[in-house]
């Protein structure tokens, strides 16, 4: 998640989320410098997809996690051979925002590590998706950091006119919106939105005031399908 007029690092949180069933998102990835920042999801056995703004030179996935504060025996963790964010990404307005990372190695896919599939279509409105990733829950005005994976289902996705974003120059093309949740969780850009199997949306920004109604955005993945497609194969 970006700062300024958005969601702010201490600000960002997860609002109604659970801890998942271990291994339940076995996609999911945590992006490491020493310390987690970002997520991403599993594509193939050589590729995670994650946020533009996530970049960084030096990243290790790490795979097959449930707790990111505890070795549980479930772990695969490979760095990143190259980062390719979109050509186009814009990281004034977050236009793009979409990353793939190459594996040094191939994961080894498991019980506790599996693939998303890409999406074969565009999602629909009001259709109910899950997020995941390890963050900040909030309970009683007070947050609380998580190190399992949390959760949140049945968020729906909005259209550009039913909600607050028709003031913003931003493009609802590459952008998705979803509802009844302030999603993000402390470090989560870049991870999963799933709808139906497949992966729809990556974790992108969202504002502040998103508990006064206002949707999360994510990328909308299905608009990138030939781009992450050609990326694969010639890399």
């Amino acid at each position: 998640l970006r700062s300024g007029t958005l969601l702010s690092a201490d600000d960002e949180k997860v609002v109604g989320g659970y801890e998942c069933g271990r291994h339940s998102v076995p996609y999911q990835v945590s992006l490491n410098a020493g310390y987690h920042f970002c997520g991403g999801s599993l594509i193939s056995s050589q590729w995670v997809i994650s946020a533009a703004h996530c970049y960084k030179s030096r990243i290790q996935v790490r795979l097959g996690e449930h707790d990111i504060a505890v070795n549980e025996g479930t772990e695969q963790w490979i760095d990143g051979a190259k980062m390719i964010r979109h050509p186009q990404y814009n990281s004034y307005n977050l236009d793009n925002d979409i990353m793939l990372i190459k594996l040094s190695r191939p994961a080894a896919l498991n019980g506790y590590v599996q693939t998303v599939a890409l999406p074969s279509r565009c999602p629909v409105a009001d259709e109910s998706c899950l997020v995941s990733g390890w963050g900040n829950t909030s309970a009683g005005g007070s947050r609380i950091r998580k190190y399992q994976t949390i959760c949140l289902v049945n968020l729906n996705i909005m259209t550009k006119s039913s909600c607050d974003f028709n003031k913003l120059s931003i493009d609802d093309r590459t952008f998705l919106f979803i509802g009844l949740a302030p999603l993000h969780p402390q470090g989560d850009s870049g991870g999963p939105l799933v709808c139906g199997g497949q992966l729809q949306g990556v974790v992108s920004w969202g504002y502040d005031c998103a508990m006064q109604g206002h949707p999360s955005v994510y990328a909308r993945v299905c608009r990138y399908n030939s781009w992450i497609n050609s990326v694969m194969l010639s890399n």
